[in-house]
């Protein structure tokens, strides 16, 4: 028997005004973003902001539908957007931030395991890790670097891609 052991790093920082100023300002974009969500069966709002090479900044926003399959997270809405329009302008960082009126959220809201392979598939065809920064309005930011320190299990399959 071989017995493994995964760690995971992550920075944690008391509120976004910790932060330095470009990831700040992301955060700020995140929680625009999250205005354009279309939640009105969960009541759970959620806005991404992608910081590209480039400095442009791209948003997406959790979108439900009546038949809750078809609805999609805030994190792919802008990973999807990115895909099309600017694959050649690699991501830098995501701020991702929720909200509800049901509740406080008193720690960050971590994405969803689709959402996570999405970003794992980003990463490797950039072939750069992405920063992504979790908060909500009360409680901790974490800032975690690179998707194995969030998804260290991720499917995938070189083969697939020849």
């Amino acid at each position: 028997m071989i017995n493994h052991e995964i760690k995971i790093a992550f920075e944690e920082y008391h509120s976004i005004k910790e932060l330095d100023k470009t990831d700040y300002e992301l955060c700020l974009e995140a929680t625009e973003a999250m205005k354009n969500s279309h939640s009105p069966y969960s009541k759970f709002r959620v806005g991404a902001a992608l910081r590209l090479q480039s400095g442009k900044i791209i948003y997406g926003s959790n979108q439900e539908n009546v038949a809750y399959p078809s609805g999609l997270c805030a994190e792919r809405v802008a990973l999807f957007y990115w895909g099309a329009n600017h694959p050649d302008d690699p991501v830098e960082a995501m701020a991702i931030t929720a909200q509800t009126n049901e509740f406080e959220l008193t720690k960050p809201v971590t994405s969803c395991g689709s959402c996570l392979q999405v970003l794992a598939e980003v990463e490797k065809k950039q072939n750069n890790p992405i920063k992504v920064i979790l908060y909500a309005e009360q409680g901790p930011v974490w800032v975690i670097r690179g998707i194995e320190n969030q998804l260290p299990f991720l499917f995938f399959e070189e083969r697939l891609t020849t």
